[in-house]
């Protein structure tokens, strides 16, 4: 039988909410600079841009499991992975398979719009694609470039690529704001390996928790934080962005006390939990209060 909630558990369901938000980023610096909105272009891209999460969501856990290293991860509810495969709750053969549908269904949606747009948009494809597919193989396996995958599948990839969807080009306003979700999405993904450094490490991963050790790596966190706040106040100082976008300012408290969290709890992963799910929070909120902002602007 299918079996709904393991599939929902497997594909990370609660987490999509990351992908309409990103999408919202780029829809609302196109209203503001004056574009109309094509219901059918959107359409394709927040699908476009929902298939790539659940790719990235299942493919990387296909390749967890096939590798061992979810067998031994310490499990929270923000990091470590759904755990269904180990549950053998599903097949790992269909979970790969509805990772490589859901890339085909990329590739078709981007050939549609290479036919609209022309060739413009390849580049936020390929690279959108070849993160995707070889981010726990190979990515994670390069300190520098799995600190920093994350953020430009969920900032510059999915922002802009919305934003060159509905417009035809690309613009300084969509490529400043698309940093905010790219700085804040990578620390996600950074703050959620602490926990999982020893089983990671018997796969030969190379994560900045591994490398530099998770203290270090939490400076890496707040640095993060703090560039995704001047990236906005960047954007609105240049006046590519209206002063409403400062509404998102209103997360400052928080951004504080995740950066408090994550460095007083580095290496204590039970106290670390709550921080994690803090951090979920600010991942969400401050990028939608942006787009928010930026709509009433």
């Amino acid at each position: 039988m299918f079996n709904v909630k393991a599939w929902a558990m497997q594909i990370r369901a609660p987490f999509l909410v990351l992908t309409p938000i990103s999408v919202l980023m780029g829809v609302s610096v196109a209203v503001w600079e004056g574009y109309s909105i094509n219901a059918v272009y959107l359409t394709l891209a927040f699908i476009g841009a929902l298939l790539a999460h659940i790719a990235v969501n299942v493919i990387n856990e296909y390749f967890d499991y096939k590798s061992g290293v979810d067998f031994k991860t310490v499990r929270t509810p923000f990091s470590g992975g759904s755990g269904i495969l180990v549950q053998g709750l599903l097949s790992p053969r269909s979970v790969y398979l509805l990772g490589i549908f859901c890339i085909l269904g990329i590739v078709a949606i981007g050939a549609y719009f290479i036919s609209v747009y022309g060739a413009l948009i390849i580049p936020l494809g390929v690279l959108g694609i070849i993160t995707v597919y070889f981010y726990t193989t190979h990515i994670a396996k390069s300190p520098f470039l799995c600190a920093i995958a994350p953020g430009l599948g969920f900032g510059p990839l999915m922002v802009m690529g919305t934003y060159f969807v509905l417009t035809g080009g690309y613009s300084l306003a969509a490529g400043l704001v698309s940093l905010v979700p790219a700085f804040l999405v990578s620390n996600l993904l950074l703050i959620n390996q602490f926990p999982d450094v020893e089983a990671d490490r018997t796969a030969q991963r190379r994560h900045l928790p591994i490398v530099i050790g998770r203290k270090r790596s939490a400076l890496v966190y707040t640095a993060f934080i703090i560039a995704a706040y001047i990236a906005l106040i960047i954007a609105v100082a240049t006046e590519v962005l209206p002063y409403w976008a400062l509404l998102a300012l209103v997360t400052v408290p928080l951004a504080y006390a995740v950066i408090k969290g994550a460095n007083e709890h580095y290496d204590q992963i039970e106290k670390l939990v709550p921080t994690l799910g803090r951090n979920v929070v600010l991942t969400l909120v401050l990028p939608l209060l942006i787009a928010i902002g930026v709509f009433i602007g």
